[in-house]
């Protein structure tokens, strides 16, 4: 049973594994809503460029139907013909069609929060052509849920497109006595009613469709309790590392203090178990400054080294415990032991054939 639910994925993914799993092309992704915004830059677009582009075809036809007494019935002939009608319907449509390709393009970018490139969707994956688990595919939940939804917006778009057209049979006997493009004019309004509508459901549709697929996303990327410690554990840094990280910096730190002691002044003991190094440079300091302090094997080696530098070792218990625990590596001394360290150093510059002053 602690096996079973150690490999449940009952956590919920968290910021990395969700940013790993975007970084990787997959989002959570809604068709509807990819066709709502087509659908929404196809109605603006017929109401941006639709009057025009209808009536520069309606000329674009008139000019070859007027002049094809002058056409000759060749290869060449025909060729200019076609050549002629695709240019017209290509600056006639492309606006059109560029509206309708920025929506499309406006849907992803809505829903993936802005631009983002992957090539993992393209890497090839030959568990794909397996045939068995391409029917499987077709057969699947999702599949099947797939069609139940194309079928229900079917059905949607019938619908609206029979009640609106109910609504409006009335309208239909009279246009009998009316011209072609009285005709036109009115499928066109009713055309326009029904996008209208469908819009609206869809719109409505794609937003409970996108809220379901972004649950499905983050359920299908949740995590078990050890893909959480892991990933901790590569964020943070494993504990060994760190620990290993840790001791470098102190030998580090350790090493340039041991480094520091032969330029101190005095080093101060009480006397076996703590020492601490004081320098005075009056060129870069106002007070003595600690470049050195240790207890046990550390003071030992620190009295090693100043012994082997000529460095003068002198015992003052109370001095040397204040000092040990108020004072860190490269702080001066605080001026309550001013006196103290000073009678030191004085002694020592006595000793040394030097003053302070």
């Amino acid at each position: 049973m602690a096996e079973e639910n150690k490999d449940q994925k009952t956590e919920a993914a968290t910021a990395k594994r969700i940013t790993d799993t975007e970084e990787k092309g997959n989002f959570a992704h809604s068709k509807e809503v990819s066709s709502s915004f087509v659908l929404l830059s196809a109605l603006l677009g017929f109401l941006i460029v639709g009057e025009k582009g209808t009536q520069g075809m309606m000329r674009a036809w008139h000019n070859i139907l007027g002049n094809a007494q002058a056409v000759t019935l060749d290869i060449d002939g025909i060729y200019r013909v076609f050549l002629s009608i695709a240019e017209s319907t290509f600056f006639i449509l492309a606006p059109f069609f560029f509206i309708v390709m920025v929506g499309g393009v406006a849907a992803n970018l809505v829903q993936t929060r802005g631009f983002r490139f992957s090539l993992h969707p393209l890497k090839p994956r030959f568990d794909k052509l397996d045939p068995l688990k391409g029917f499987g595919r077709i057969f699947s939940k999702t599949a099947q849920a797939e069609l139940i939804k194309s079928l229900f917006k079917v059905s949607i778009v019938a619908f609206i497109a029979f009640q609106t057209i109910r609504g409006r049979w009335h309208e239909i006997p009279p246009l009998m006595d009316f011209g072609v493009g009285q005709i036109f004019g009115f499928m066109g309004d009713v055309a326009l009613d029904i996008t209208l509508k469908v819009l609206l459901v869809m719109v409505f549709l794609a937003l409970i469709d996108y809220a379901f697929q972004r649950y499905t996303y983050l359920e299908n990327i949740r995590m078990t309790k050890q893909e959480v410690k892991e990933e901790r554990k590569e964020t943070e840094g494993h504990p060994e590392v760190k620990q290993r990280i840790r001791q470098m910096q102190v030998e580090m730190t350790r090493r340039r203090m041991m480094a520091a002691v032969p330029e101190a002044d005095v080093v101060v003991t009480n006397p076996t178990k703590i020492a601490v190094a004081i320098r005075y440079d009056r060129d870069k300091a106002q007070a003595p400054v600690v470049v050195a302090k240790g207890a046990g094997h550390i003071a030992g080696k620190i009295r090693e080294i100043a012994a082997e530098s000529g460095v003068p070792v002198l015992e003052n218990k109370p001095l040397a415990r204040v000092l040990f625990k108020t004072v860190e590596i490269g702080q001066v001394i605080p001026e309550s032991l001013y006196k103290a360290v000073a009678e030191i150093l004085a002694y020592v510059y006595r000793l040394k054939g030097k003053t302070m002053a």
